[in-house]
C-alpha cells in the first residue's frame, strides 16, 4: 500500500472515530437569587408573571424535593461549586468576599479539563477580588459580574468585574441604589448571550448565577418588565413603595431573559444538545409582609392549594430556608412535563454533571441524579443529608428531619406528615434522633478557609454599595 493510500485510510479512520464518539452536551446553569418555591404561575402564584419559566417546566423535569446547600448566598454557592456538603465546605459565612481555598477543584474545573468553555455571569460570592477564592483561578475562563455579594446589592454600581479586573458602567455614579445609566443585569446577560453565541462549536458550560429578583429593586423606568407593573396598586416595600412592583417586575424580566436565551440556542442549533437547569439558591424570603399578606406579599413558602407554608425562611434550616424551586430541560432525553419527589441537594449536581459529561469528578459528597432525569433505574439516594449554619444543626433521614438552633435542645419532625415542622416527635421516637444526632456529629469538620491575599482590593468591592443613599420606605423612587 502506498503511503498516500496509508495517510487516507488513517485519516478515514480518524473521521469514522470521530463521528462515532457523541458530542458532549452544553450545560447551562441558572440559579436566580432568592427565587422562592411558590414563586411562579405553574406553583399556583396569581400576582407574578412567567410565561417562559412555566413553559420550561412543561418541557422538562421538576423536582419537588430539591434542598439547597445552604440557606444563604455565598455558602449555598460554595456546596454548588465544590460539590461539599457545609460541613465540610471552605466557606461557611455569608460576609461578601470569604474564599474558598486555592487548590479546590469546582464544576468549572472539572468540565473544563473536559474541553468545556467555561463561562460564568452573575454572582460569585465565594471569593472576592484578593483572595484564593476568584472564579478565574477556579476553572473559568470567563467570569463578568460581581465577585462579592455586598457589591451585587445594588444594580447600578460604578462597575462590574471581569476576571479580577473593573469594567466601568457607563453613566452610574454609583452613589444610589435605585439611579443610573446602566443597568448591571441587562449587561450580565448580554454578556451571557455572547458566551453562548462565541462557543457554539464546542461544547461550553455557561453558569448564571443571577442576582434577581433579590436585591436593591432598582429598574430602568422604560423597562418592558417595569411597564408591565409600574400601575399595579401596590405599595409594599422595604425601602419605597414601589419595591414589591420592581420585585414582580425583576422575575419577568428574568423569565423574558431565559425565553430569549432559549430562542438563541434553537436558533443556533444547539437546543437538543443542551441541559438547562433553573433553580433558586436558597430558600425563600417573606418580602414586604403585611397584616394583609403575613407569608410576605408573594408568599414564597406559602403553598397556595394548600395554605400549608414551609417553616421560616432564608437564612433558617428549617425547610423554607432550604427548599428551592428546580427545573431541569434536555429536549428528546428528558421527559418533558414530568415530576419527581427525589431529595436532591446542591452537592449531588457536580456528580450530576459529570455522568452526563462523561467528566472525572472529584471526591464530593454528593450522588448523581442521573438517573431520575434520564428515566433510568438504579438511582442511588442519600443515608442522610446534613447542613451547618450560624449555629443551626440539620440532618435529613429519610423523611425525618433533626434540627438544632443556637438555643435549645434537638427537634425531629416527620416531613411525610408535617412539611410545616410543627410537631416536634423528639419524645416519641428517641432512637431516630439519636441516630440522625450520630450523623451530625460524623459530619462536622474543623473549617479550612481560603486565603485573603489583598485586603484592600477585597474590601474596595465591598464598599461599592451605597448604603448611605437608601431612601426611607414609601419614598418617591
Amino acid at each position: 500500500m502506498t503511503r498516500k493510500l496509508l495517510t487516507l485510510f488513517f485519516f478515514t479512520l480518524c473521521c469514522s472515530a470521530m463521528a462515532a464518539e457523541p458530542q458532549k452536551p452544553n450545560i447551562i446553569y441558572l440559579m436566580l437569587d432568592e427565587w422562592g418555591y411558590f414563586e411562579s404561575g405553574h406553583m399556583g402564584n396569581r400576582d407574578l408573571v412567567t410565561p417562559n419559566i412555566d413553559q420550561f417546566a412543561k418541557e422538562g423535569m421538576r423536582f419537588t424535593n430539591a434542598l439547597a446547600g445552604a440557606p444563604v448566598c455565598g455558602p449555598t454557592r460554595c456546596v454548588l461549586m465544590t460539590g461539599l456538603h457545609s460541613g465540610h465546605t471552605s466557606m461557611r459565612i455569608n460576609d461578601g468576599f470569604s474564599p474558598i481555598r486555592e487548590d479546590e477543584p469546582t464544576l468549572a474545573s472539572m468540565l473544563k479539563s473536559q474541553g468545556y468553555a467555561t463561562g460564568g455571569f452573575g454572582k460569585w460570592g465565594i471569593g472576592g477580588r484578593g483572595t484564593s477564592g476568584v472564579p478565574e483561578k477556579h476553572g473559568f475562563d470567563d467570569f463578568f459580574g460581581y465577585y462579592d455579594q455586598v457589591h451585587a446589592h445594588t444594580f447600578y454600581p460604578k462597575y462590574l468585574v471581569r476576571n479580577s479586573e473593573e469594567v466601568p458602567l457607563r453613566g452610574n455614579a454609583g452613589e444610589s441604589f435605585y439611579e443610573g445609566e446602566t443597568h448591571a443585569q441587562i449587561e450580565i446577560f448580554r454578556e451571557s448571550m455572547k458566551f453562548i453565541r462565541k462557543n457554539k462549536d464546542k461544547p461550553f458550560f455557561c453558569y448564571l448565577p443571577w442576582t434577581p429578583p433579590h436585591g436593591l429593586w432598582g429598574i430602568d423606568q422604560d423597562d418592558p418588565s417595569w411597564l408591565l407593573f409600574k400601575d399595579k396598586p401596590w405599595t409594599a416595600g422595604q425601602q419605597t413603595e414601589n419595591d414589591a412592583k420592581v420585585y414582580a417586575a425583576f422575575l419577568h424580566m428574568i423569565d423574558r431573559q431565559l425565553g430569549q436565551m432559549i430562542a438563541q440556542l434553537k436558533e443556533l442549533g444547539l437546543d437538543d444538545n443542551t441541559v438547562f437547569i433553573v433553580c433558586g439558591d436558597n430558600g425563600g424570603q417573606d418580602y414586604f409582609k403585611s397584616d394583609e399578606r403575613p407569608d410576605g406579599f408573594f408568599a414564597p413558602n406559602l403553598n397556595p392549594t394548600t395554605g400549608e407554608r414551609f417553616r421560616a425562611g432564608k437564612g433558617s434550616l428549617y425547610e423554607g430556608g432550604l427548599k428551592v424551586p428546580y427545573l431541569v430541560r434536555w429536549p428528546n432525553r428528558i421527559a418533558a412535563g414530568s415530576v419527581s419527589d427525589h431529595v436532591l441537594c446542591f452537592q449531588d449536581v457536580m456528580r450530576t454533571l459529570a455522568d452526563l459529561t462523561q467528566a472525572e469528578c472529584p471526591p464530593t459528597d454528593g450522588l448523581s441524579f442521573a438517573p431520575t432525569l434520564l428515566g433510568q433505574s438504579g438511582q442511588p439516594t442519600h443515608s442522610h443529608l446534613y447542613w451547618e449554619y450560624m449555629g443551626q444543626t440539620a440532618v435529613r433521614m429519610d423523611n425525618w428531619k433533626a434540627y438544632k438552633g443556637k438555643k435549645g435542645d434537638w427537634e425531629l419532625y416527620d416531613l411525610s406528615k408535617d412539611v410545616q415542622e410543627k410537631t416536634n416527635r423528639a419524645a416519641d421516637h428517641p432512637d431516630i434522633l439519636k441516630q440522625l444526632v450520630a450523623y451530625a456529629s460524623e459530619a462536622h469538620e474543623p473549617l479550612r478557609p481560603g486565603i485573603v491575599f489583598n485586603r484592600e482590593l477585597a474590601a474596595k468591592d465591598h464598599r461599592q454599595a451605597p448604603h448611605r443613599s437608601i431612601r426611607k420606605k414609601n419614598s418617591k423612587k
